[in-house]
């Protein structure tokens, strides 16, 4: 009986602590959407006119790799976002790599 309560506790604090993980990666997720170049990507994100990133990955039009090469290499009016994700206090807090911090992103505006 011990074992088996002892199992148990194992598994749920081994599942609460991906769940916190994952909320960790939203969380700075949204500190890089809500700060990035000073202003956040929502400035321009969030006006109607520009890209509406949530909205494309919900309709499959931008996936993850094409989100990434984006923020790397800038398209049209959008810059290259990639060093200013880097700088984020939060990114570097979590000592996150740039895979990290993209997909915190990614995650972040996924579930916005």
């Amino acid at each position: 009986m011990k074992t088996t309560l002892g199992t148990l506790a194992g598994v749920a604090l081994i599942a609460l602590s991906g769940s916190a993980f994952a909320d960790e990666a939203t969380d700075i997720g949204k500190k890089i959407y809500d700060r990035a170049f000073g202003r956040g990507c929502g400035t321009c994100h969030d006006i109607s006119s520009n890209p509406q990133l949530t909205a494309n990955i919900k309709a499959g039009t931008l996936d993850r790799a094409k989100f990434e090469e984006v923020l790397k290499n800038g398209r049209g009016g959008m810059p290259k976002a990639i060093d200013e994700i880097m700088k984020n206090a939060a990114v570097t807090k979590a000592g996150f790599g740039e895979d990290q911090a993209v997909d915190a992103l990614w995650k972040y505006v996924s579930t916005k």
